[in-house]
């Protein structure tokens, strides 16, 4: 039979509610008897009953991260995986659980995340910048929910705390390395021209353009729409254009996988004749022949700085809203080692 909370009152000598009061570090208690009641508990060998705690104390002890279950693109990749190992690594360091639920509204109209919410199952909510939508923000900000989104967010009416990689930064050092590297007609090839951090991107990639003196072309900003193929075509159209670019900065590893394959059809030497930048740095870029140079961006930490912060709102309700953007580097591989004239 298991060892009850009664067990160890009864052994150590006091009330149940003393022993409560020891395991959720409330009221004041002598040394002496939480010793005691700590010799009794190791003696009977008992396991506090966190759930049950929990349910006391009002506190399920749980964050949960909203995920879109109809895009599988969205989380199935090296990315997404590490963000939530970092999200895990600081929820179980502050003995939070994590939960993983689904963003889209069911048949009611109610989705996985506000069922949460509105049963008090989960203290906080970890949200991708792809699901913000007004109306759930509207709803966080009347319940007061702890919230903190993973990405940046300016498109919103209401103050809220988000994590993200500083893009505008990436999009800088990017183009400064294919430079330094002796490029100068360097073409930016997006997916889509819709989101924030290819927007920021571009925005780094054209003041540092600017600040080297060089040409900010428009027909050099491009976007293929998703996949592989529309890829290559997109770049196998560049590179046979009257003003053909000598760099692709590529937004994705895939892009950037087609853009090698594409200048190999037009008879083109990556890197000699063509420079080939990504910004993902996934497995991808390590097996392609050649490989591609790529910024990275620490994803693990993305996703621990993203839980402590929810954390920290959510244990200091009145703790500051925090927009924090972190540092990317340049992981150089042969697709920019040109040879210099």
């Amino acid at each position: 039979m298991a060892v009850t909370i009664r067990d160890v009152a009864r052994a150590a000598g006091v009330s149940v509610s003393t022993v409560s009061r020891v395991l959720n570090n409330k009221g004041t208690i002598s040394e002496e008897t939480k010793k005691r009641i700590h010799e009794a508990m190791e003696e009977l060998k008992y396991v506090p009953n966190d759930f049950a705690r929990n349910f006391a104390n009002g506190s399920p002890r749980a964050i949960a991260l909203v995920i879109d279950v109809a895009d599988a693109r969205s989380y199935a990749n090296n990315f997404f995986n590490s963000t939530v190992f970092g999200i895990e690594t600081a929820a179980h360091r502050n003995d939070y659980s994590l939960m993983v639920t689904n963003g889209a509204p069911n048949a009611s109209g109610i989705s996985g995340v506000e069922r949460l919410m509105l049963g008090k199952k989960v203290d906080g909510v970890i949200l991708p910048v792809s699901l913000v939508e007004p109306e759930f923000l509207a709803k966080v900000d009347e319940l007061k929910f702890p919230c903190v989104i993973l990405g940046r967010s300016d498109e919103t009416d209401f103050e809220i705390s988000w994590v993200d990689m500083n893009n505008t930064q990436a999009g800088v050092l990017a183009t400064r390395h294919l430079v330094q590297r002796g490029y100068r007609r360097i073409a930016f090839v997006s997916e889509s021209g819709s989101t924030t951090f290819d927007a920021d991107r571009v925005s780094g990639y054209c003041r540092e353009l600017a600040a080297k003196g060089l040409p900010v072309v428009s027909e050099m900003i491009i976007h293929t729409g998703a996949g592989i193929e529309n890829a290559i075509g997109v770049v196998r159209n560049l590179l046979t254009s009257e003003n053909r670019p000598d760099a692709v900065l590529c937004s994705s590893d895939i892009i950037a996988l087609g853009a090698v394959r594409a200048a190999r059809q037009v008879g083109l030497s990556v890197p000699d004749d063509l420079g080939v930048l990504s910004f993902d740095n996934t497995v991808i870029t390590d097996i392609t022949e050649p490989g591609i140079t790529s910024m990275d961006v620490d994803t693990y930490e993305l996703g621990v700085q993203t839980a402590e912060i929810l954390i920290s709102q959510i244990e200091n309700p009145e703790a500051s809203i925090r927009q924090v953007l972190l540092s990317t580097r340049v992981v150089e591989r042969d697709s920019t080692k040109r040879r210099l004239k």
